[in-house]
């Protein structure tokens, strides 16, 4: 019997790797083809394959919801959007289409509430805006409705639902139901970067299910524009606001399982050291300004001055955070202070 060396079950442990990163970006890269196409069944079948290598993968999780509501089948897309939004709260995307979900299928207050995330994940998101927007103009309208119901000679309700009629353009007093699907992230040929969340190549976009009449869902679907460095900047923004808030939970989740404490301590007791400093300790606020970012490939650098204050200490501090991508999320590998 042939004896095998610890070198050779290296190399043959590391080939094995490659083989199985090399065969999800296959699979990843096959999917968005195959989906851009229209061939939404085989599409599936590579993104199911993909996953079985990283089933964490938040890119083909999205792009399955996608084509699970192109094919009607809402409450499957519901639970894949579902669960995106739990696993990675920093996007705001999977609330977004969510949102869209839920008002193709009447559920307007499900619809906010889910927009309202998103928007609250990334003020600046203008498309969730304008559908929660639109969502507030169909429960107007509802409102309006009942209210002429109850009296129909209520001239101000009248008013006011013939107005959102005319804002919303729609005779029936709902929103447009036109629902176009995002383009289709297209993975590149570096398995792990095809994991980063939601990063479009491309602009192409196909015909999507109509709703029911009487059911209207809101005008514009969740556009994946999302790279790298928002991704990063978002996520130590994230970071901050669980400092400030002393949810140490969430501030923990954000550092990687291989961070560098700081004085070589295990991660295990640096957290427990963290989580005595945070939980209890009366107001905490955390501000960071002056933030840049350098990413490379599954890396980033991240430098921004530090404002940080309590109810016992306040400080001003350079601070560098070191980040690395795992399964399309950045997590903080190194902290440090100084520039």
């Amino acid at each position: 019997m042939r004896t095998i060396t610890k070198s050779a079950l290296a190399i043959a442990s590391l080939l094995a790797s490659l083989y199985g990163q090399a065969a999800f970006a296959d699979d990843a890269s096959d999917a968005s083809k195959l989906y851009k196409a229209g061939q939404l069944n085989e599409a599936l079948k590579k993104i199911d394959a993909a996953l079985t290598q990283k089933p964490k993968d938040a890119q083909m999780r999205f792009l399955k919801g996608i084509i699970l509501t192109e094919q009607n089948k809402s409450a499957e897309a519901i639970t894949i959007f579902t669960k995106l939004t739990e696993d990675f709260p920093e996007l705001p995307e999977p609330y977004n289409n969510l949102a869209v979900l839920y008002a193709s299928n009447g559920q307007y207050q499900k619809a906010s509430v889910a927009l309202e995330m998103a928007i609250r994940t990334n003020p600046t998101y203008g498309t969730a805006h304008e559908n929660l927007g639109d969502v507030y103009a169909k429960l107007a309208s509802q409102s309006y409705d009942k209210a002429l119901q109850l009296d129909s000679n209520n001239a101000t309700a009248k008013l006011k639902l013939n107005l959102v009629k005319n804002l919303i353009g729609n005779t029936t007093g709902g929103t447009n139901p036109k629902l176009n699907p995002p383009a289709a992230p297209t993975p590149t040929t570096t398995p792990v970067a095809a994991a980063a969340p939601m990063s479009p190549t491309s602009s192409a976009v196909t015909k999507a299910p109509e709703p029911k009449p009487e059911n209207k869902a809101p005008s514009k679907p969740a556009a994946p524009v999302i790279n790298d460095k928002d991704n990063v900047i978002t996520t130590v923004e994230s970071w901050a606001k669980a400092w400030s808030n002393q949810d140490v939970n969430k501030y923990l989740a954000h550092y990687a399982k291989d961070f560098q404490t700081p004085n070589g301590e295990s991660r295990s007791a640096w957290a427990d050291d963290r989580r005595s400093r945070i939980e209890g300790k009366g107001k905490i606020s955390v501000r960071i300004e002056d933030l840049s970012v350098k990413v490379d490939d599954n890396s980033a650098t991240v430098r921004f001055k530090q404002y940080y204050s309590s109810d016992r200490l306040s400080s001003t501090s350079r601070k560098v955070l070191v980040m690395t991508k795992h399964d399309g999320k950045w997590l903080i590998k190194q902290e440090r202070s100084g520039s």
